[in-house]
């Protein structure tokens, strides 16, 4: 079966940046469980990931503009620690969550602490760099009608909700 829409995909990644490892799903010996054409996958990677088949490996390079998109100047914003979950722990430079006022959360970087609020650069910490992906897939199938009415992969194990 080939991975497309609606299709769940079971895959080991690991994610380099300018020759250095960045993360692996390989350290935590666990597969990534993706639901496809839902989001789930930087547009790049999904693209690459589409006609597939279980068994397959390859490399795929993602260009800022179909990764995290292309750094912004002037994307800083001064937040209320309330909106951090561990604030008194924060430093200049950290990459945290920044829970969003109208629900979801953000991935930010740190720029300065101050008493009551946290400045935070609000493009993706991969936001500008070029992605590179050595991908293995060991399983491709049909979405289930819950997951797809979800919109995520309910891997082997997992509880419903």
């Amino acid at each position: 079966m080939k991975a497309g829409k609606d299709k769940v995909i079971s895959l080991h990644y690991t994610l380099t940046v300018d020759g250095e490892k960045v993360e692996s799903s390989l350290d935590r010996n666990e597969p990534l469980w993706v639901l496809l054409g839902h989001g789930q996958l930087i547009p790049g990677l999904e693209k690459a990931l589409e006609e597939r088949e279980a068994g397959e490996s390859l490399q795929v390079e993602v260009a800022p503009a179909e990764g995290y998109g292309e750094r912004q100047d002037g994307l800083s914003q001064r937040v209320p620690k309330k909106y951090f979950q561990q604030a008194g722990k924060l430093k200049p430079g950290m990459t945290t969550v920044l829970a969003l006022k109208e629900g979801g959360h953000r991935v930010v970087v740190v720029q300065k602490v101050g008493m009551t609020t946290v400045d935070v650069d609000l493009n993706h910490p991969m936001a500008g760099k070029t992605l590179n992906f050595d991908v293995t897939l060991n399983e491709v199938r049909e979405g289930t009608e819950e997951e797809i009415a979800h919109g995520h992969a309910h891997p082997p194990g997992a509880e419903a909700h």
